[in-house]
């Protein structure tokens, strides 16, 4: 269980929460909702217990799983299949009974092959008592539901995109919150952050069902409304205009018809009382002018004053980022070309062979299963990485705008505005401040270390720089990742507006119908097609 009393959150002098009391507990499935910037991310990390409230005490019994947004620490070395079962110490368990194993083979003395054998034996049974081979298959299956293949698990976490360390870290909560070995329902508690990030169809929808029949407990954050529908029973929305949590205890569906069915009644009720208050201030205003009824004028006023402040607050509709990408630079026929294009991690081969040519205006859809290499594609091309073999050919007057997933271009210790000055040092700085303003970063905030930014407000800072350049190519790696649905839909209608080229990788079917594209690369052969309304149905497959 988890209890947060008198909790209160601040970003900066800001305050994301004030004097909230919650409560998670065994059945609990909650849907941790708000706008970008309200304070989700914020209030996850608090409760998981990696980030400290500004007032108020959080309580924790019993195992927790926590999903961040954006994991970045561990040890990369460490092999995926490892990390995904350390989660309940099999890793460990494993590596010291393999020890034994050749202790007993090599040793010749019998009293040390004698105490080899009876210290295999405890880690025999201590490996049984935590779920044994079975518990391996578990692993196993699940990493297999979330797109990770044998061959990524044995690979070192380095060697893998962010994509797929991302699935490794949720299948290591998953498999602890599983119930394989431990002789029942599970009573982890998790805490997950955008858990379908990265995923493909086939794999959110085992996803909904998994989390659906958990019962120890869960918060998620999602846009996903498929999956909020599917698995919350319960909804915690956050209100960033008034810094308070409105805690619903029914399913999404119902919630949602519960906040239109109250912001109506709010609506009605603000209205009728401002249409009696302003005829009572009307007749106040003719009775000032007799002396003898000025008193009577004045308890109509305070009528009317009362009638108004009875009222329950209407919610403001929230700020939306005004998102247009850069008007761009004169170019070349062909701004950029790549020839030969080939990668591998280790003994990994990702691609080889790549070739393709991107002209002025087009637009290129890169599609391919999860470790095709869309990401380190799209790397290559930016520079960001460099290539076994071959390269990376600039056209005349080429200017590149490069916006990656997992946010890589910007610098996580510098603040807001320092990210903004770097991507654009010579724009002027009521300009560059002006720019903000309108991806609703202003005031203090523009001290804050991006770092410590959601994911939805990394990402309208890193869409900030891009809109900062000129460039008149963009490399684009899921840009509606981690967005509320306002501001997705104010990218995909920059997209459609955008006159350069543009590079796409994307799971979102709707962003790559705002790009309407020409042309189609298939990873890891690096084929090129012409596109068509049937690769669609791949877009999240892929």
């Amino acid at each position: 269980m988890i209890t947060a009393t008198d909790l209160e959150l601040r970003a900066g002098s800001r305050i994301l929460l004030s004097d909230a009391t919650l409560r998670i507990q065994p059945g609990d499935r909650i849907g941790l909702v708000g706008r970008n910037g309200a304070g989700k991310t914020t209030s996850l990390r608090v409760l998981a217990g990696e980030g400290q409230p500004y007032a108020g005490e959080v309580h924790r019994t019993g195992e927790l799983g926590y999903l961040p947004q954006d994991p970045r620490e561990g040890d990369l070395s460490v092999i995926a299949k490892d990390r995904v079962l350390s989660a309940r110490g099999l890793d460990q368990l494993l590596r010291d009974m393999e020890k034994a194993q050749t202790a007993m083979a090599e040793l010749v003395d019998d009293a040390a092959q004698d105490a080899a054998v009876r210290s295999y034996g405890r880690l025999e049974e201590r490996f049984s008592a935590l779920g044994g081979y079975a518990a391996e298959s578990e692993a196993a299956r699940i990493c297999a539901n979330l797109g990770l293949a044998d061959r990524i698990l044995d690979q070192p976490l380095r060697t893998l995109s962010g994509g797929q360390r991302r699935r490794v870290e949720l299948a290591r909560i998953l498999f602890a919150a599983s119930d394989a070995g431990a002789g029942g329902k599970s009573s982890t508690i998790l805490l997950i952050d955008e858990p379908t990030n990265h995923l493909d169809a086939d794999s959110i929808a085992w996803l909904r069902g998994f989390l659906k029949g958990h019962e120890g407990g869960l918060v998620v954050i999602s846009h996903d409304v498929e999956l909020l529908a599917d698995v919350v029973n319960k909804v915690w929305f956050l209100d960033a205009t008034r810094g308070e949590v409105d805690i619903y205890n029914m399913t999404w569906q119902r919630y949602l018809d519960a906040r239109s069915a109250d912001e109506k009644r709010r609506r009605r009720e603000r209205a009728n009382a401002e249409k009696k208050a302003g005829a009572l201030m009307a007749q106040a205003d003719k009775m000032r002018a007799k002396a003898t009824k000025a008193v009577a004028a004045q308890n109509m006023v305070k009528r009317a004053e009362k009638l108004l402040s009875g009222l329950d607050e209407t919610r403001q509709a929230d700020r939306v980022a005004k998102i247009r990408f850069p008007e761009p630079a004169q170019c070349g026929r062909t701004p950029l070309m790549a020839e030969g294009l080939s990668k591998s991690y280790g003994s990994l081969e990702i691609f080889t062979g790549v070739d393709l040519a991107i002209d002025k205006g087009s637009r290129v859809v890169v599609l391919g299963l999860n470790g095709a290499g869309k990401t380190t594609l799209l790397r290559l091309l930016g520079g960001m990485e460099k290539a076994d073999s071959g390269g990376v050919v600039p056209g005349h007057g080429l200017k590149l705008g490069y916006f990656a997933q997992e946010h890589e271009t910007l610098d996580h210790e510098a603040s807001v505005w320092s990210n903004i000055r770097h991507a654009a040092p010579d724009t002027q700085e009521q300009q560059l401040r002006s720019l903000l303003g309108t991806f609703l970063f202003s005031g203090e905030q523009l001290d804050q270390p991006a770092g410590t930014l959601s994911g939805g407000e990394k990402t309208r800072l890193a869409l900030a720089g891009l809109v900062s350049s000129a460039a008149n190519v963009l490399l684009l790696d899921e840009p509606t990742n981690n967005l509320d649905p306002a501001s997705r839909e104010q990218v995909l209608d920059a997209l459609r507006r955008y006159q350069g080229a543009v590079v796409l990788v994307t799971h979102d079917p709707g962003a790559v119908e705002a790009l309407e594209p020409e042309r189609v690369i298939l990873l890891p052969d690096g084929t090129e097609d012409h596109w068509s309304p049937d690769y669609l149905e791949l877009v999240q497959l892929a």
